[in-house]
């Protein structure tokens, strides 16, 4: 496919057809367009923050981002299970 040639590596499309490939690359990019946005707002949150939308963070210090995770269990406890059920039925 243009404008790149086939570079592939691992050998994962040696058998499929174009619009597989055209599937897999369609989905390449988005997973990491989502991976950068993750990165952005990891290093973004790390900052002491006057507003959140999600998170109470006026009359509190919430911290580093990984302890925001402990955050939205707190607020809502099923929170992580009712995303697993819905990511399991898509």
């Amino acid at each position: 496919l243009p404008p790149v040639g086939d570079f592939d590596p691992l050998g994962f499309a040696t058998n499929a057809d174009l619009g597989t490939i055209k599937k897999y690359r369609e989905a390449e990019l988005q997973h990491g367009r989502v991976a950068m946005l993750a990165a952005i707002g990891m290093l973004v949150t790390e900052e002491p923050l006057e507003f959140h939308p999600l998170f109470e963070a006026s009359n509190k210090d919430i911290g580093p981002a990984i302890r925001h995770l402990d955050e939205v269990r707190a607020a809502s406890p099923f929170f992580f299970e009712f995303l697993a059920v819905i990511i399991g039925g898509l």
